[in-house]
């Protein structure tokens, strides 16, 4: 089976492709493993294997010129159309993961390495705030990830999820929305992650699960409180109502270990 998803306002190339194979689990069993050290005593292996969270995605259409101020350095530049760009907010609650059973968000952009191809595509995400310790400085030390550790909470109530972030107990962010069914079995998506790793550009390729309950935009309710993280949003036009999002539950993802980009100027 395959879906074809199509954003009036722009296009959603990382993550939903011109197609998914509905039901595909695109993994390599054979990969070798890979030990890339020790954190806090625990082995950092790869491929690290997620088996089971549950995450939406949302997709708004920004002001590209705003979009790549939340940009640190150079070596990466924002994905635009006419001056659009695709910003993506997920929200996950990880049930079994290698790092942790945590909350995270991610808040980010399609892009590619500055001067790429316009066939180069990938993520960068700008703030990946989550809920504990060890995920915070894994994702730091192997990554690059922009990880910080913040008070994030999750929801179930009446027929919505609800994921929040508050700062010292005032509201920063909350994301609010409908338990929606799948239509079908979870696509499995391959794309890469940008970021900077000890200064110097990084590429972590994945392959990860997107849910296909389909949210009505208009269900979506975004709140924004006080402080930078929310300014930054503001300054992207939210709160609004998404061009396209999606909720998924028991969802997988494999994370290969990343290269360095060196060759990009940072």
């Amino acid at each position: 089976m395959q879906i074809r998803t199509t954003i009036h306002s722009g296009w959603f190339t990382c993550l939903v492709r011109d197609h998914i194979d509905m039901g595909t689990k695109m993994t390599d069993t054979a990969a070798a493993t890979t030990v890339w050290g020790e954190i806090q005593g625990r082995p950092i292996t790869f491929p690290m294997e997620v088996t089971d969270f549950d995450a939406a995605t949302l997709v708004f259409s920004v002001p590209a010129e705003a979009a790549q101020a939340l940009f640190p350095g150079d070596a990466f530049e924002v994905i635009a159309t006419d001056g659009v760009a695709q910003f993506v907010l997920a929200v996950c609650d990880y049930h079994e993961n290698p790092w942790g059973d945590y909350l995270e968000i991610n808040l980010g952009f399609l892009a590619r390495p500055t001067g790429a191809a316009d066939d180069v595509l990938g993520s960068f995400v700008y703030r990946m705030p989550v809920n504990q310790a060890f995920t915070c400085q894994a994702g730091n030390e192997v990554m690059g990830f922009p990880k910080t550790v913040e008070e994030l909470s999750v929801d179930h109530v009446d027929g919505r999820v609800t994921f929040a972030m508050t700062d010292g107990g005032q509201p920063v962010l909350s994301v609010s929305f409908p338990t929606v069914a799948p239509m079908g079995e979870a696509g499995r998506v391959e794309t890469g992650s940008y970021s900077y790793l000890n200064g110097v550009p990084h590429e972590t390729p994945l392959a990860m699960d997107l849910g296909t309950g389909l949210l009505d935009p208009a269900d979506v309710i975004i709140e924004l409180g006080t402080g930078p993280v929310a300014d930054e949003l503001r300054s992207l036009g939210l709160p609004k109502a998404p061009d396209f999002g999606t909720w998924g539950t028991a969802l997988t993802a494999t994370f290969q270990l990343g290269h360095s980009l060196q060759h990009v100027r940072p």
